[in-house]
């Protein structure tokens, strides 16, 4: 039976050894790759970046006591720097309305994981769901690495498109995928 918790960013905080042990047991491909963007200590400055502004929507998926997975975003914010870099793939879209944002209009679904032993359970999309669910804006966002098929297929099948591409600002980010959808 799977429980869910739900944690604001200072909570968040308070769980930091949860959110980084479910990290290491979800990313261990990725963290083996060498890659510096995946490395505990880069997820960990950047989780401790998401947490320090209010709207941090946390939520951890428990098995028997145990955190298996975890999921969270935030509302984009005015002149959100969420949108830096994004390339439109439709170049007739208005650029500045698509990224207009008033703290409302936009939900920013960072992360989604689910550790190495509880995967194909079906985590991942409560997870998304219940996360989702609770949310009042219009829209939600994501990001996502363009040859990662088993995630990208995923979010296709839970009704996000591709709108474009973008670099984070965080240090060795590679070019994601712009996702997007409707939450109301």
């Amino acid at each position: 039976m799977i429980e869910f918790r739900r944690y604001n960013n200072v909570e968040a905080r308070d769980i930091r050894d949860t959110v980084m042990d479910v990290f290491t047991r979800s990313y261990v491909d990725a963290i083996a790759s060498g890659d510096p963007f995946d490395s505990p200590q880069a997820f960990g400055e950047r989780f401790d970046s998401y947490t320090r502004g209010p709207g941090f929507d946390l939520l951890v998926a428990y098995s028997s006591g145990v955190a298996v997975g975890q999921s969270w975003g935030w509302p984009l914010g005015v002149g959100a720097r969420w949108w830096g870099g994004l390339k439109l793939d439709d170049p007739a879209e208005d650029h500045a309305a698509f990224t207009h944002e008033d703290g409302s209009r936009t939900f920013a679904l960072s992360e989604i994981m689910v550790d190495a032993d509880h995967t194909g359970r079906g985590y991942a999309r409560a997870l998304h769901d219940e996360l989702l669910r609770a949310r009042s804006e219009l829209r939600g966002t994501l990001l996502v690495e363009p040859d990662n098929e088993q995630a990208y297929a995923k979010y296709r099948r839970w009704g996000w498109s591709r709108v474009g591409t973008l670099t984070p600002s965080w240090d060795h980010a590679p070019t994601l995928d712009v996702l997007v959808r409707p939450l109301r």
